[in-house]
């Protein structure tokens, strides 16, 4: 398991750690709720360096990526950031990302353990073109902050009034003497904002945000919290609601899809798909109430599999165990109630977010 660079920093505070995709990362500091409840009502900061990344050089290196990925890579200006994800020629999911285009590069951020795998399925298609792949997990990692009081706190270590920034949206800064980059991230939360640090700087990018968050009631956000907030946005997550068998379709990234970029890898299936109008199933939200399932769990209507399980958390907003998973196209319909496994358990569709 890959320790966190700021590993000594969260034992001290009395962390839980876990493992990810053979990465570590803080289960939580010892009170999940107050944590949900900072990000909710004060403001919360997530040690996300455990996410891998990796760097782009090279001529060629926009209209590789650009026929690459799901997403327009071409249009994208120095310092603006995008969501895509990486398809097969069958339309299956291989990855998703977030693309920084640089100066000198563009920036793949990517989920726990994917590094390695994104970086097989590019190579394989790297042939002629001016553009090499370069390892970037080391170079820099990314700070979550969440919650209404963001701004208030941005404002206070930059030294001037902080404007919220839109999801996808950028911002150079300096933070405790180190060059990062704000890049809007709102759909977990929707005043959420990630740091991106050179790694040598993660320690007093850290300590400056927790010293200046006091006074406005920052709470370090472990694993489950955020889980939990991510659930109740319905933000899917590839490695737990999309595999190598999603189709982004199903999966509600219409957001991460451009129609207007031009032949990429997959696009005929994405195509196909949005001229047909549907997909047979789709990511839906489910209210469990006090059941407990587990990821994988079926779905059945009338005694007939129709959907499964894919996450599972306790909301502390609704105030009943809620899911998120895929739900065959007739019973889609908020109010739906379908049996989770062999039952007599029940779970109720409900639309996304569930927050």
């Amino acid at each position: 398991m890959e320790p966190l660079s700021l590993h000594f920093l969260h034992e001290q505070a009395g962390a839980r750690f876990q493992e990810v995709n053979g990465r570590e990362v803080v289960a939580d500091h010892g009170d999940g709720d107050a944590e949900y409840r900072a990000a909710r009502e004060a403001v919360a900061l997530h040690d996300a360096t455990y996410r891998e990344a990796l760097r782009i050089t090279g001529e060629d290196r926009a209209s590789f990526l650009h026929g690459m990925v799901t997403q327009e890579v071409k249009g994208l200006g120095a310092g603006a950031s995008t969501y895509a994800a990486m398809i097969t020629v069958k339309g299956a999911m291989v990855a998703d990302a977030r693309i920084l285009r640089r100066e000198a590069d563009l920036l793949l951020d990517l989920e726990p353990g994917l590094g390695a795998k994104v970086r097989e399925f590019l190579e394989k298609f790297l042939i002629s073109e001016d553009a090499e792949l370069h390892e970037a997990t080391n170079e820099l990692g990314v700070l979550r902050l969440l919650g209404p009081r963001t701004a208030d706190l941005l404002g206070t270590v930059t030294g001037s009034p902080f404007t919220p920034l839109p999801q996808d949206t950028t911002r150079a800064v300096t933070l405790a003497g180190q060059e990062v980059v704000l890049v809007g991230s709102t759909r977990v939360e929707p005043h959420g904002v990630d740091v991106l640090v050179p790694r040598a700087g993660l320690e007093a990018v850290w300590k400056a945000l927790v010293a200046a968050g006091a006074g406005f009631g920052l709470k370090p956000l472990g694993w489950w919290a955020l889980e939990t907030l991510r659930v109740e946005a319905g933000v899917p997550r590839y490695g737990q609601d999309m595999v190598d068998t999603t189709i982004p379709l199903e999966a509600n990234l219409t957001h991460a899809i451009s129609y207007n970029k031009g032949c990429y890898i997959g696009q005929e299936v994405i195509a196909r798909a949005t001229f047909r109008g549907h997909m047979n199933r789709k990511l839906a939200g489910l209210l469990l109430g006090a059941t407990e399932a587990s990821p994988g769990t079926e779905l059945k209507k009338d005694g007939k599999k129709v959907g499964w399980v894919t996450s599972v958390v306790r909301s502390p907003g609704k105030g009943q165990n809620v899911a998120l998973g895929y739900v065959h196209r007739d019973h889609l319909e908020p109010g739906t109630v379908l049996t989770v496994g062999e039952g007599p358990a029940e779970a109720t569709v409900a639309a996304l977010p569930l927050s």
